[in-house]
């Protein structure tokens, strides 16, 4: 059997999947705020919890925010600040008294759709979390690919392309530079968007059903963004020609990125035609933490 852990920034979810999938059981604690030595033991806790619900030992994989420095073998690129520079893997490896693997949480919700949810058996497959971030990953042939810098599939690090009037030089995102995909397509992008544009502040699902319902300027809204991710999943339909491309994540949920982005993306992809699908997820909010119970291949 199969323990999945996604180690989250409010949350730490553990999940048990028997070899064909099916859970078995699933437990969830809240994840200690600025805490490196807490967070290890509450994961090394909730390990403890789901081995007894299983009666057995089992495989540990675990999904994380950010990726492992090959050059340092600590954890870079974490939203949650209190893990960069640690020595996770190591320490949580020890601790548990077993090999333990891991990877960043977009890659585990791009297999875990990859495996057995909506891009299932596909060849190719990109994953899209659109939350508070946006981040992606990167499956073929069933296996995640991390890059030799750990850092395959961070989508949302590029620039939008193609940009418009009135989008250079872009918001400025975290990571210190400005007009990051991210700062376009996440969930506060949207809003940010909308209250620039018409001094509202709504969220996004709200804004696609005012769509939805005719209203002018949340159709505007959501215009410009679904032109901004046409032209965001055309790089990368350009550059690996992904089978399926999954979206996950609170945005994920607007139900007209489905039928709108495919009808823009073919004037920025090169080619006379895409036959790339562009889908939801099947396992929602679950993706994360299965993707990480399926780094251990049957």
């Amino acid at each position: 059997m199969r323990i999945g852990i996604d180690l989250g920034g409010t949350k730490i979810e553990g999940i048990v999947l028997a070899g064909d999938g099916a859970e078995l059981a699933r437990e969830r604690v809240a994840t200690p705020q600025d805490d490196y030595q807490a967070t290890l033991a509450a994961i090394v806790e909730l390990v403890a919890v789901l081995e007894r619900s299983a009666a057995q030992a089992c495989s540990v994989g675990v999904g994380m925010p950010g990726s492992r420095s090959r050059a340092t073998g600590l954890v870079k690129n974490s939203n949650s600040v209190c893990l960069n520079g640690t020595p996770l893997y190591r320490d949580l490896e020890s601790m548990l008294g077993r090999d333990v693997r891991f990877a960043n949480d977009a890659d585990c919700f791009a297999l875990s759709e990859a495996t057995d949810g909506a891009a299932a058996d596909a060849a190719v497959v990109f994953g899209v979390i659109i939350g508070t971030g946006t981040g992606g990953g990167i499956v073929v042939s069933g296996k995640p690919v991390s890059g030799p810098d750990g850092i395959a599939g961070e989508w949302g690090h590029n620039p939008l392309p193609w940009p418009q009037e009135g989008e250079l030089p872009g918001p400025e995102c975290y990571c210190g530079l400005s007009g990051c995909i991210e700062t376009w397509l996440s969930g506060p992008g949207l809003v940010r968007d909308h209250f620039h544009a018409h001094g509202v502040s709504m969220q996004p699902v709200s804004i696609a059903q005012r769509a939805e319902s005719g209203d002018a300027k949340s159709r505007q809204s959501m215009a410009r963004y679904s032109d901004r991710m046409a032209r965001a999943l055309a790089t990368v339909i350009n550059v690996i020609d992904p089978d399926v491309i999954v979206l996950g994540g609170g945005v994920s949920n607007i139900a007209s990125l489905y039928r709108d982005v495919p009808a823009l993306w073919g004037q920025y992809v090169f080619s006379d035609s895409v036959e790339t699908r562009l889908v939801p997820a099947m396992h929602g909010d679950a993706s994360g933490v299965r993707g990480a119970a399926w780094l251990w291949p049957g």
